[in-house]
């Protein structure tokens, strides 16, 4: 018996959404599979994705055109001295802080950028 492939999508097209939920829950009862297997797969693997990045690097991309507020800004944030602050922002690109959590990475981010220097999150 050879199974009429058009004749089946016809009639799916023409299935309303409870008649398709209704052979989907069939088909997974008479074959013992169930549809939600793909979709848990890709989400697992999407989940590795996103947990592999719990943690950011903020880096000074750029100054501005206040380089004297974002250097108070970076001694703010980083604790560091006049001295280091001041090279570690004429040194741009370079990270102020490594290995931080989303929200405080967002938060040192708006900061920077609150005094015109430019931020990157990676």
């Amino acid at each position: 018996m050879a199974l009429d492939t058009n004749a089946i999508v016809e009639q799916l097209k023409d299935a309303s959404i409870l008649e398709l939920n209704d052979l989907v829950k069939a088909i997974e009862e008479e074959f013992g599979v169930t549809a939600a297997a793909p979709v848990a797969a890709a989400g697992a693997a999407g989940g590795d994705a996103a947990a592999a990045k719990d943690s950011f690097d903020v880096e000074l991309s750029e100054a501005g055109q206040e380089k004297v507020k974002v250097i108070k800004a970076v001694r703010e944030i980083t604790g560091l001295g006049l001295k280091d602050a001041k090279g570690l922002v004429d040194g741009a690109p370079a990270n102020v802080k490594e290995g931080v959590a989303e929200d405080e990475a967002n938060k040192i981010k708006e900061t920077l950028e609150a005094v015109g220097a430019t931020v990157t999150l990676k």
